[in-house]
């Protein structure tokens, strides 16, 4: 038996055990009409946590884990919590399922999904070949300057297509030795980027729409750009020192496909246009992918595994949506500081929704803790996710976690910072 297989063969025994524990708990836990008690804590906390360490133990089958977790929650929370405190436009199971679909899970899925394609047509337009044309001069200049090129860009665009093309862009520029701690300066740019933006991310878009002025996020800059600094050059200087950018200059790069990028473009305005006009992004991706499709089909293929990586997503953030989360604490910088170390393990988005029936945050501090927070794991975020799906090696979280540490002194820097210059103002919303 190899070494492989024996440390494999051990993490299943530690998983086992663990579950034997958890099922320990929920046996002797207190009943109640709101579901089991092991003390003052909700079992449906205890299941969560085995599902996050089932992802960390075995990120060869995270997909296999996930949903069968979200299987066990889901039959959990119907028949053993007939108290279940459900959305007030949601009374039930069935009707919360729709409820989350509508808003957040079809969304979600169908981004996932449409970027993948976006990212097959702007690797075909040999667009990335001729970028490095345009970088700086030098290897380490060359590869931070990629990362603030993704962190601007994903301030217009959504996270997810900022790192699908980050993605792209890296593979093809370090002639695809790229580093886990590349990948997740990736993720980190990303979902940085997208913090101060309303167009950005789905937790500021979320803001927005409740009411939440779009000046009322821009100072939240401050606090990305100094983690960036802090995460981008230790992986900028890691992956040149690994593998420098390849710039031949023997032979011109291959032309542009033209037509290939004008999809990019198109995918892309569609995305930013129904994001504000509808709510709902995903309708203006796909409806760009068919009409791109008449003159340059993208590689459907490609589809499989983003599937695969969406209906990991999809199955964590369900399972998050049937937490019983219905309080935080009160609003200060100790508690938004807070919810973005959550949101490397918890979905940002049920965090948002509390936060925003909360009412007096800081609005700024708030969406840079939980668009950028959940960076530090590599499923803490759709952007990770994403990146995951095309890179299989970012799925070992502890390899991540050990490879992206300058993400969390970049959380924590940029945190300080904003609140430094900028201090804490609780503002309340103005519904709209």
């Amino acid at each position: 038996m190899s070494s492989a297989e024996i440390i494999r063969r051990r993490w299943l025994f530690a998983y086992a055990g663990l579950m034997v524990v958890g099922l320990v708990l929920g046996l002797v836990g207190e009943w109640t009409p709101q579901g089991i008690m092991v003390g003052s804590v909700p079992y449906s906390f205890v299941l969560f946590v085995l599902i996050l360490l089932g992802i960390g133990m075995f990120h060869e089958h995270t997909l296999h884990v996930a949903t069968a977790g979200a299987t066990a929650v889901t039959l959990y929370t119907a028949l053993a919590c007939p108290g279940f405190e459900w959305h007030p436009d949601a009374p039930s199971l069935a009707a919360h399922l729709v409820h989350e679909a509508e808003h957040t899970l079809l969304n979600l899925g169908g981004l996932l999904l449409g970027f993948a394609l976006l990212a097959d047509h702007f690797e075909r337009s040999s667009a990335a070949e001729n970028l490095a044309r345009f970088l700086p001069r030098g290897q380490t200049a060359a590869a931070f300057t990629l990362l603030v090129l993704l962190w601007t860009m994903s301030s217009f665009l959504d996270n997810i297509a900022a790192a699908m093309i980050g993605g792209v862009l890296a593979t093809r520029l370090f002639q695809a030795r790229v580093t886990v701690a590349y990948l997740a300066a990736i993720v980190a740019a990303s979902n940085a980027g997208g913090a101060w933006s309303v167009l950005g991310d789905t937790t500021t878009t979320m803001m927005w729409i409740e009411g939440v002025s779009p000046l009322q996020l821009v100072h939240c800059m401050l606090a990305a750009a100094v983690a960036l600094v802090c995460f981008g050059l230790p992986a900028a200087r890691r992956q040149v020192r690994e593998q420098p950018m390849v710039r031949d200059h023997a032979e011109l790069p291959p032309p542009v496909d033209w037509l290939r990028l004008l999809n990019v473009f198109l995918v892309l305005a569609g995305a930013v246009t129904t994001n504000i006009l509808l709510d709902k992004p995903f309708v203006g991706v796909w409806a760009m992918l068919l009409l791109g499709s008449l003159w340059r089909a993208p590689h459907w293929r490609s589809l499989v595994p983003a599937a695969k990586g969406a209906l990991f997503l999809l199955s964590l953030v369900w399972c998050a949506s049937l937490m019983p989360v219905k309080a935080l604490p009160e609003p200060s910088t100790a508690t938004t500081f807070f919810l973005g170390m959550v949101s490397s393990v918890f979905d940002n988005i049920p965090l948002t929704k509390l936060a925003i029936e909360q009412s007096g945050y800081d609005w700024g501090l708030l969406s840079f803790a939980v668009g950028f927070g959940g960076s530090m794991m590599w499923f803490g975020s759709s952007a990770g996710v994403a990146i995951a799906a095309a890179h299989p090696r970012v799925r070992h979280t502890g390899r991540y976690i050990v490879a992206g540490w300058p993400i969390a002194i970049g959380y924590t820097a940029g945190f300080l910072a904003l609140y430094a210059v900028f201090g804490w103002h609780p503002t309340p919303i103005d519904p709209r």
